[in-house]
C-alpha cells in the first residue's frame, strides 16, 4: 500500500476518533456517571469480507452445453454468493462477446449483454474480441446496450487504460471504475493485451493504439492511491486484464519471460488483485508483487468457471489482512458423461435465453446444405490445436477460392486461398442426414468477415506460409493455415526461423516464386492478422463484396454435397532421417549357359520398374535422399563392410560360395558312408 493511500486511510481514522472523543466528553459533562468517567479507547472497526467473483472469454455462450452452464446458470451462482455475503462483486476480464455462439452472434450479442446485465455485471475490461466490429461499433452500440441492461455508465463495460487515441497518450477508453462495496472503495483498472492489432481487423481500430500494460495500471493504480479524490480514490484495488498464461502452473506463470509476466510480478503493489482472461486457462494462484503476494486467477472459459476472490480488508486503513482464491465449477460431469448444473437458475436470465434462442431457430433451421462425413478442426480434441493441418481449415479455403473465382464473381479470379485456425469456432458434424442447417454453418465462421483478394508474389507465399511459426513471445507457438486445392508444400518442423518451409508446389509444378499469384483471404488474415504480415504487404486488396457465411452458404447452394478437403496439403519431413537404402544385389546362381554374363541385360537396366535396379531404387525412392556435399550416415554393424569386402576377394580368386557349399556337402556325405559301411561290416563278423 503507498503512503499516501495509508495516510488518507490514517487521517479518516484519526478524525473519526477525534469526533468520538468529542462526543463522549460532551456526554460526560451532561451525565456524570460512573462509566462515563472511564477513559477508552473506541472499538477497532471489524475487517470486511470483499468477495469478487469473475468470469473471463464468455463468448456469448448463453445457452448451456456440457460444461458451460449457462448464462441462467452463471447469474444463479452469482446470486446464491451474493446472498451468502452482500459484500460481493461480479466482474469480467473480457471477451464477452466476439466469436459467441448462434443463439446470440445472430442478434449480434444482444442476448449475452442483456443476460450478463440481468446477472448483475458490475464492472469488465475490454478483450481483444470486443473490437471485432471495430472501435466506433464498441463504444456506441455495444456500450450503450451494456448501459440500458445495468443502469451504469456503459463505459465501465469496457475498460482499457492501455487503450489510447492514435500516436498520443489520451486515452481512448475508460481506464477505471468504483464501486462502493461494504464501506470501501473498490477500485478497478482495465487492461488488454497489447497484440490486439494483431487479433483484429487493422481498419476497424485504425486510430488507435494499444500501450504497456504495466505502464498504465502503474499510472492508474498511483492515481487511485495518492489523496488527491479529484483523480479518483479508492481503498481497494484489482486490475482487470484481458491478458493471460497459457499455463496453469503457478510457478511457471510467476517466472515466464512474457508481457503477461512482467504485468503480475510489476504491477504495482497498490493492486491487491489481478483477474486475467484471454488464453482460455484455468488457475488460481498467489504471486510475488513488489510489496508481497497476491491473488491472480483466470476462470478457464464460456461460464464453466467462476473464479472467486475473497479479501479480507481492515476498513481504517485499507489494509488487505489476508487472501484467499479458488475456482468453482457452475457444472459437474456424472459417471455417464451427463452434466448437471451445481447452482439454481436465474428466472429472469433463463428468459432472456429461451427468448433469444427461439428467435435464433427461426432464422438457424434453414437447411443450407449436405456434407458427406465431419468435417473438423485440428486436435484430437477437434479445435483443440490450432497448429495441426485440418479438414475444416482446407475446406474453407476451397470454399473462399470458389466465391471468389467463380463465374460470378466480378472482380479478378483468385487462384490461392488461405484461412487461419483462430476464425474456425465450430465443427460441421454430418448428425444424423449430413444436413448443414444456416445456424451450423454460422458458427464455423462467426466473425463477419468480408472476403478480400489481393495479388502475392510465390517469394511472399512462402513468407507467408513461415509465418505459420509465431514470433517469439505469442500465445501460440503455431497456426496452420488452411490452404486451397492445388497448393501444397512440405516442412520441417523444427528448423530454424525462416527455414521451415522446403518445397512448395502449385498445381503440381513448383512455385514460381518470381511470379506474382491472386490470392483470396478474409479481412481479417488479409490485413495481417494472427502476425501474417505478409498478407497486408500484397498489393491491390480489393473488398469482394463478400461476408464469408454468405460466400459458405452460396458454396453449399452450388455442391450437392460438400466433402471433407483432404489433409496431407501439408507434409512434415524429417531431413535427418536416412534416405531409403538401395535394394542388395542379389546373388547370382550359376547360369545354365557358361558363356551369358552374369551382368544385366540393357534391356532389364532401361525396365520403367523402379525395383529392377538398385540405382532406379535410389533415384526413384519417395524418401528424401541425402544430399551429395552432406557426409554419409554410418552403418548400423561397420562389419558387415568387411564382410563385403572379404566376399569380392573370394570372387576374385576364382571361387564362389556355392561351389564352396557343394563340396562341403559331399566330403560330410562320404563320411558319412564310410561310418555306415563299418558298422554293418562288423555285426556280419560276429
Amino acid at each position: 500500500m503507498s503512503a499516501f493511500r495509508q495516510m488518507r486511510k490514517l487521517s479518516l481514522a484519526s478524525l473519526a476518533t477525534l469526533s468520538l472523543v468529542a462526543t463522549g466528553t460532551a456526554m460526560a459533562q451532561a451525565t456524570p456517571t460512573e462509566e462515563s468517567t472511564t477513559s477508552a479507547s473506541p472499538a477497532a472497526a471489524d475487517p470486511v469480507t470483499l468477495d469478487l467473483v469473475g468470469i473471463n472469454d464468455f463468448h456469448g455462450r448463453i445457452a448451456a452445453d456440457r460444461d458451460s452452464a449457462g448464462a441462467a446458470v452463471l447469474a444463479g451462482a452469482v446470486d446464491q454468493l451474493r446472498a451468502e455475503n452482500e459484500n460481493t462483486l461480479f466482474l469480467s476480464a473480457g471477451d464477452n462477446i466476439g466469436a459467441s455462439t448462434f443463439a446470440s452472434a445472430s442478434q449480434e450479442d444482444a442476448p449475452t449483454i442483456d443476460a450478463l446485465g440481468a446477472a448483475g455485471l458490475d464492472v469488465s475490461v475490454v478483450g481483444n474480441h470486443e473490437f471485432d466490429k471495430g472501435y466506433e461499433d464498441l463504444t456506441s452500440r455495444v456500450t450503450d446496450r451494456f448501459a440500458a441492461a445495468t443502469g451504469q455508465p456503459g463505459e465501465d463495460y469496457a475498460l482499457g487504460a492501455n487503450v489510447y487515441k492514435a500516436g498520443t497518450k489520451t486515452p481512448a477508453l475508460k481506464e477505471y471504475a468504483i464501486r462502493e462495496v461494504g464501506g470501501l472503495s473498490v477500485g478497478f483498472i482495465g487492461t488488454v493485451t497489447e497484440d490486439v492489432p494483431s487479433l483484429v481487423s487493422p481498419s476497424g481500430i485504425s486510430g488507435l493504439d494499444f500501450g504497456s500494460e504495466v505502464e498504465a495500471a502503474n499510472r492508474v493504480a498511483k492515481e487511485l492511491s495518492d489523496g488527491d479524490d479529484a483523480n479518483g480514490e479508492a481503498d481497494v484495488i484489482v486490475l482487470l486484464t484481458h491478458n493471460g498464461s497459457a499455463s496453469t502452473d503457478c510457478s511457471a506463470i510467476a517466472s515466464e519471460t512474457t508481457s503477461y509476466g512482467d504485468l503480475v510480478r510489476k504491477a504495482s503493489g497498490d493492486i491487491d488483485a489481478i483477474f486475467s482472461g484471454h488464453t482460455h486457462s484455468s488457475y488460481d494462484c498467489s504471486i510475488a508483487g513488489p510489496d508481497g503476494e497476491r491473488p491472480v486467477i483466470q476462470s478457464h472459459q464460456y461460464g464453466t468457471t467462476l473464479g472467486k476472490v475473497s479479501l479480507n480488508v481492515d476498513p481504517t486503513t485499507g489494509e488487505v489482512l489476508n487472501a484467499s482464491s479458488t475456482r468453482l465449477p457452475l457444472a459437474t460431469e456424472s459417471a455417464d458423461g451427463e452434466w448437471t448444473a451445481n447452482y439454481e437458475a436465474n428466472p429472469t436470465v433463463a428468459k432472456i435465453v429461451e427468448e433469444a434462442e427461439a428467435e435464433a431457430e427461426v432464422v438457424g433451421s434453414v437447411e443450407v446444405g449436405k456434407i458427406s462425413e465431419d468435417i473438423l478442426r485440428g486436435g484430437d480434441v477437434p479445435g483443440s490445436d490450432r497448429g495441426v493441418e485440418s479438414t475444416l481449415g482446407n475446406t474453407v479455403a476451397d470454399i473462399h477460392l470458389w466465391a471468389t473465382s467463380n463465374e460470378d464473381f466480378a472482380g479478378e479470379p483468385a487462384q490461392i486461398a488461405f484461412m487461419n485456425p483462430g476464425g474456425l469456432r465450430s465443427d460441421l458434424l454430418y448428425g444424423e442426414d449430413g444436413t448443414v442447417t444456416y445456424k451450423a454453418a454460422a458458427e464455423v465462421q462467426p466473425f463477419a468477415n468480408t472476403l478480400i483478394t489481393f495479388d502475392l508474389t510465390g517469394a511472399q507465399i512462402r513468407e507467408a506460409l513461415e509465418q505459420q511459426w509465431q514470433p517469439e513471445g505469442s500465445e501460440r507457438n503455431k497456426l496452420h493455415l488452411g490452404i486451397s486445392d492445388g497448393l501444397s508444400y512440405t516442412y520441417v518442423e523444427d528448423a530454424a526461423a525462416g527455414e521451415h518451409i522446403q518445397e512448395i508446389t502449385f498445381n503440381g509444378e513448383p512455385l514460381d516464386e518470381s511470379a506474382t499469384f491472386r490470392v483470396a483471404a478474409n479481412a481479417f488474415l488479409a490485413t495481417g492478422g494472427d502476425n501474417f504480415t505478409a498478407f497486408a504487404e500484397g498489393a491491390n486488396h480489393a473488398d469482394s463484396g463478400q461476408i464469408d457465411l454468405d460466400a459458405t452458404v452460396n458454396y453449399f447452394k452450388a455442391h450437392d454435397v460438400v466433402e471433407p478437403a483432404p489433409l496431407g496439403r501439408a507434409a512434415a519431413i524429417d531431413p535427418e532421417a536416412p534416405s531409403e537404402s538401395p535394394s542388395e544385389t542379389p546373388t547370382e546362381s550359376p547360369s545354365e549357359n557358361p558363356d551369358e554374363s552374369p551382368t544385366a541385360s540393357p534391356s532389364e537396366s532401361t525396365s520403367e520398374d523402379p525395383s529392377s535396379s538398385p540405382s532406379s531404387d535410389e533415384s526413384n525412392s519417395a524418401e528424401p535422399t541425402q544430399s551429395s556435399d552432406s557426409p554419409a550416415e554410418p552403418t548400423e554393424d561397420s562389419s558387415d563392410d568387411s564382410n563385403q569386402q572379404d566376399n569380392e576377394d573370394l570372387a576374385d580368386t576364382g571361387f564362389s560360395a556355392s561351389w564352396i557349399g557343394i563340396a562341403a556337402g559331399v566330403i560330410v556325405l562320404a563320411g558319412i558312408v564310410l561310418l555306415l559301411i563299418r558298422r554293418f561290416g562288423n555285426k556280419a563278423g560276429r
